[in-house]
């Protein structure tokens, strides 16, 4: 992987981030309300959760 492709990743990553604020704002405040109701462990196990299918993402598509 060049430097090119980590930022075109950051770049996605960005754009996906993105789109449920742009497309419903109210929602995105509802969920962000509600991930501050979560207990550090929660929290800890979903971040968990996302890298291991971000990693078994990366091995499917190499």
């Amino acid at each position: 992987m060049d430097g090119g492709s980590l930022w075109t990743a950051l770049a996605l990553v960005l754009v996906i981030e993105g789109l449920l604020p742009l497309a419903s704002p109210g929602g995105w405040r509802r969920v962000f309300a509600q991930l501050l109701q979560w207990r550090d462990g929660q929290i800890r196990f979903f971040g968990l959760c996302s890298v291991l299918l971000g990693l078994v993402l990366l091995w499917l598509a190499a």
